[in-house]
This record gives structure tokens, sequence and C-alpha cells, in this order.
């Protein structure tokens, strides 16, 4: 089967597509260093009689996005889709990330009356569990290293007056709206935006050191109870921000694929991908769906 990309970035989802059988004639993107990165990778490509496109959540659901949620659809008939939104989570498509979207698939005619009800068993069959955040980064070792490397030197500081939240992993107890990841669970959804004090936080010796305790853990405790009184310094040296090795593994990118541009505009383009395993996931879904649908009519 053969598919178009458009508003491509630096290809995550075309990965997960060209992993599900999948090859991509045409892509396009306006971003000149994800461009690259796109055709450092992409060299091939074919299309399909359907469509996928991916966003956030919000543009699934909330009343505010509504009417272009309606027009987008009553555009997709005009053009002969059949096309239903599915908001998926990541974390149940292999992906070591809290990172919810729509889906919005379209099929050109002829599509079954059930077919989003077709569309969601397929696209269950497609789930796995996501590993924990210490098992996909623990084989790269500590940061700095040459598998490795540390490409995020944006500094980490106490708020004078941080956000609290049920959760250690939920709240602002730093400068700049990077949150600490909860190694023994998933990471938050990552942020274009990351690069700078935006870039989420490890504690180093507790990924791949042999600390005991999450450093994140003990200080959200000590804020509760009143033990600790927050600073304006410098965290301790443990804590630091995630590498883009780290980035692109959470996003399920290949160990081998290359990033083109300056680290800024990398961890953006990471931050922008759809993760190449939830991308698979869907592909699949829609393949199985198109190889059945005579079954299905």
């Amino acid at each position: 089967m053969r598919v178009v990309s458009l508003f491509s970035g630096a290809g995550g989802m075309d990965v997960g597509f060209e992993q599900a059988g999948v090859q991509i004639v045409f892509a396009n993107e306006i971003m000149k260093e994800a461009a690259e990165t796109y055709k450092v990778n992409h060299p091939n490509g074919r299309m399909i009689h359907a469509f996928v496109m991916e966003n956030v959540k919000a543009l699934g659901v909330l009343e505010k996005w509504e009417s272009v949620r309606k027009k987008y659809l009553q555009r997709a008939r005009q053009l002969g889709y059949h096309c239903v939104p599915f908001l998926l989570n990541a974390t149940e498509y292999g992906v070591s990330q809290k990172r919810e979207r729509v889906f919005f698939i379209g099929i050109k005619e002829n599509a079954d009356s059930y077919f989003e009800q077709h569309m969601k068993k397929l696209l269950e069959q497609q789930k796995k569990e996501a590993p924990v955040i210490r098992n996909l980064l623990f084989p790269l070792g500590g940061a700095g290293t040459k598998q490795n490397p540390d490409t995020c030197t944006a500094k980490i500081t106490f708020a004078a007056r941080p956000v609290m939240r049920k959760s250690p992993y939920a709240g602002m107890y730093f400068n700049g709206q990077g949150r600490p990841i909860n190694i023994d669970g998933y990471s938050n959804t990552l942020p274009a935006s990351m690069g700078g004090n935006k870039t989420p936080i490890v504690d180093e010796e507790y990924l791949y050191g042999e600390a005991k305790n999450d450093w994140v853990i003990d200080y959200h405790r000590g804020l509760l109870d009143g033990s600790i009184i927050p600073e304006t310094k410098d965290a301790p040296d443990r804590l630091r921000r995630i590498t883009i090795k780290e980035a692109a593994k959470i996003q399920t990118f290949p160990d081998d694929y290359v990033f083109c541009g300056n680290r800024g505009k990398i961890y953006a383009q990471i931050g922008n991908a759809v993760p190449c395993q939830m991308a698979e996931a869907v592909a699949r879904a829609v393949i199985a769906y198109l190889d059945a649908k005579a079954g299905f009519v």
C-alpha cells in the first residue's frame, strides 16, 4: 500500500507506517531542519485510498473545537471519505509516554455501516504494554557518553513558589516548565518546546546509578510535610534534562534514526512527532480494515 504524508515533521508517523508495511510516495514539511531529517531517513514511498491525520486530544473532544471538527469531517465527506475521530493513548500501544492524541481515519467510498466499531476492534487488537522508562532507557547508559551524549545544558533551579500536585511528577518544583519523569512509570507528553528549561528532568543516579530512591519523591514529600523549605538555588547535580537520544527513545524512533539541525531544532522535531509505534499500530489497523473491507460491506 502507498501513502502521501503531509505536515510530516521528522517522520515519526511515517516510520510507524513503514514498519507496518506501507510505503511513502510523497512528503510535505515546512521546517527546513525537519525536512532535511525526513529526506535522510525516508528515501522511498507509496500511496493508499484511505487517510490518517493525527492531532492533539483537544481537537477531538473539546467543545471549543467542535465547529472545526465538524467542518473537517464535512470536508472529508465532500471528498468521498467516511471519516471518524479515534482518541488513543500512546501508553496502550507500546509507547512509554502518557500522550493522548486524536486520529482522524478516513476511508474512501464503500466504508461499511459499522466502520467505527470495526476500526475500534482492530485498534484494540494492536494494543501492547509499554515498558517503564527505566527499562526503556537503561540500555543507553548515563548521559555524557558517546552512545548517549549530554545534549541539554539548561540549568535546573528550584522554584521559590513550587506548584504542588498530588503526584510528585505532576507539580512544578523547578523554574521553567520541565517536569520530572517517573522512571518507574511513564513520562508525560514530550513537548516540542524541549531543548531549554522546558526539557523534562530525570534523576541520573536513580535511573543509571545506585540510588535507591528518586530524589524528586523525597523532595515532594518534604514540601508536603513542611520539613523542606523551598529554595532558590541550583538543584543537585544528580538531576538533569533528558538527552536527545532519550527523547527519541521515548518517542520510539529507531536507534539509528538521523536528525538534522541544531539541538533546539532536533528536540522540537522529536516533541512534534507522532510516536512511531503508535503510528504503526494505527497503520496496521487501517490496513487490516482495507484488507477485510469487502467482507464488512
